[in-house]
């Protein structure tokens, strides 16, 4: 089976004009939460969505960043791990229930709301609470048409929403 892109966002003007705005909604939440936790969120939404091009980005830009390999490796296995903050168990617990929202009849629990409002405010809670829905909405467009990982360079997603 080859495995092709349906559709290249960036190189189709309508979609490079939507990709645009969807990076601007994050560019609105960057300033309320720790850079190393946003990508650490990322990283673990697009894990769970199987989401090969934003794992591909969001693990490239943590480290970057100065992410460890370490803690990237850890992500999907945070519960089991001794690398993460009680602040970062928190918002990846958040975002775990809220990615797999329709695999919980509940939703996200009020026990998961309550960790993550214990470490956060309201503005960094909607932030979170945003930067979750938008990551998952981009893991939802990649997989949908193909968008493959592999060949990302930190910095592309910045150049290209620059453009």
């Amino acid at each position: 089976m080859t495995m092709e892109t349906r559709i290249d966002l960036m190189q189709n003007a309508f979609g490079a004009k939507l990709a645009k705005r969807l990076y601007a909604v994050h560019t609105l939440v960057q300033p309320a939460l720790p850079h190393s936790l946003q990508n650490l969120v990322m990283l673990r939404a697009s894990q769970i969505n199987g989401c090969g091009n934003c794992i591909d980005i969001h693990s490239k830009e943590a480290a970057a960043a100065g992410e460890t390999a370490t803690r990237l490796n850890l992500v999907a296995g945070w519960r089991h791990s001794t690398v993460f903050t009680e602040e970062e168990r928190a918002a990846l617990a958040l975002t775990e229930e809220a990615t797999r929202i329709a695999d919980a009849s509940e939703g996200v629990s009020d026990e998961t709301w309550a960790r993550a409002a214990k470490y956060y405010d309201e503005d960094q809670l909607i932030a979170l609470v945003t930067l979750i829905a938008m990551i998952n909405a981009t893991n939802r467009m990649a997989v949908t048409l193909n968008q493959l990982g592999g060949s990302y360079e930190p910095g592309l997603m910045q150049a290209v929403a620059g453009s």
